[in-house]
């Protein structure tokens, strides 16, 4: 696929959509009202107005498809790990995993799709440790995947590919991973309106709004100088990963066409709303780096916004 060229990376369909035009620091719209709830009986009070009755549905609408990474197994495929609790203390591990088919057999053979048959994330539940990791493939089916996981708690692991067999669609699936030890969770960041990464400044405008799309431009810059020179990463100039809070349901965006800087632009989808944590990869002089942010979608005022990365030792990015 050619730089630049509009790609959906880790493309599927969500329940619903968010966001709305891109602004720097323009407030979230109102949710919409909730409904009347009725009486104690069930029936509604005499003497007030009845709610007309729902309409019947559309036998011809598509059915709403789960948000990414809350199924172990869809699709008739299964993300197997090979030891939910891979490693005995916080520190380096091996993650070991393959997908099996519906006959329980290691799937070898997959799709590549942005440059990779498999994309791997790894985050801690409270969202302060993510990492994106490629990793590699044995001849029987088995993935392998060096990485640190710094602090004891519950993660989880993201498997996104494609199949190669014939029809096989992409599949976001997600399981559970544990470190022994005491578990502190921290709290979700705090939203500002810039992230740092590694010297380098993002700034995100936009306002999220659940129920329709909506575009992300992430602006990078270094010493106070617009970056204009940003290198290709996964067959885009950005990639960018969003995860909601509590259930980390893997939000899809989509990178839209442009670059090379200062500005990166996705096309954001979101199942509700909520808080969100997104974590931006791009390449520059020949290295990834990451900025992460702390979005509201549909909480009235709320900005798009970013923080900083989290603490060195508890958190922090990786990729492989």
């Amino acid at each position: 696929m050619n730089t630049g060229a509009k790609i959906t990376a880790f493309a599927a369909a969500l329940a619903a959509t968010f966001g709305a035009a891109y602004g720097v620091g323009a407030a979230v719209g109102p949710s919409a009202a909730p409904a009347q709830a009725p009486a104690a009986d069930g029936h509604p009070d005499h003497g007030k107005e009845t709610p007309p009755a729902p309409s019947a549905p559309n036998p011809n609408a598509p059915a709403p498809s789960a948000p990414g990474g809350l199924q172990v197994s869809d699709g008739g495929y299964t993300l197997a790990l090979e030891d939910p609790t891979p490693a005995s203390a916080p520190g380096r591990t091996v993650l070991k995993f393959s997908v099996e088919d519906a006959a329980g057999r290691k799937v070898t053979a997959f799709a590549t799709e942005h440059e990779k048959e498999m994309h791997f994330v790894v985050a801690s539940r409270d969202l302060t440790v993510f990492r994106h990791l490629h990793p590699v493939k044995a001849a029987d089916g088995t993935w392998s995947a060096e990485t640190d996981l710094p602090a004891a708690g519950p993660y989880k692991a993201f498997a996104d590919f494609k199949p190669a067999a014939p029809g096989a669609r992409a599949l976001t699936l997600g399981a559970d991973v544990s470190v022994p030890g005491e578990y502190a969770p921290k709290p979700l960041p705090a939203a500002a309106p810039t992230a740092n990464a590694d010297g380098y400044q993002v700034r995100l405008g936009g306002t999220l709004d659940p129920g329709k799309p909506g575009e992300l431009r992430l602006t990078v810059s270094k010493a106070g100088k617009p970056v204009t020179d940003l290198e290709p990463y996964l067959g885009a100039y950005g990639h960018l990963v969003a995860l909601r809070e509590g259930d980390l349901a893997y939000l899809h965006v989509h990178p839209n066409e442009g670059g090379p800087g200062p500005d990166v632009s996705f096309t954001a989808t979101a199942p509700s709303a909520g808080a969100y944590r997104l974590f931006l990869d791009f390449r520059h002089e020949g290295e990834v780096r990451t900025a992460a942010f702390t979005v509201w979608a549909g909480a009235s005022g709320a900005p798009v916004s970013a923080d900083g990365e989290p603490e060195h030792g508890a958190g922090g990015h990786e990729h492989g």
